[in-house]
């Protein structure tokens, strides 16, 4: 459990860091473009450990899904990005797909 608990704070970073990437105007403003540095630092160090318990391909998808689906999101909410239906239905698929593999796989390791 402590394992999912800290593959949820690296996807919060993860996705904090992707927000402050759009943010950083490809590297133009100092402030946005550290904090990307210092955000996604912290999230690859932080799934370093929960690959430790987790199997990296189960991690991985859970980390894809739920980062995908919070960035879009995001980007709806706070940047104002319309979202149209087949990508609505193609980020469905993801958070399907990691719902099968942690509820029906003997890999995700539970």
């Amino acid at each position: 459990m402590k394992a999912y608990l800290l593959l949820a704070v690296a996807i919060i970073f993860e996705v904090l860091g992707s927000t402050c990437l759009a943010k950083s105007e490809g590297f133009t403003k100092l402030l946005p473009s550290c904090m990307v540095i210092i955000l996604f630092s912290c999230a690859l160090y932080i799934f370093s450990w929960v690959v430790k318990t987790i199997p990296l391909g189960i991690a991985y998808a859970i980390w894809a899904g739920v980062g995908i689906v919070l960035t879009a999101i995001i980007n709806i909410l706070f940047f104002k990005q319309s979202i149209d239906m087949p990508a609505m239905v193609g980020i469905a698929l993801i958070v399907l797909g990691v719902l099968v593999i942690n509820l029906f796989s003997k890999t995700a390791g539970h």
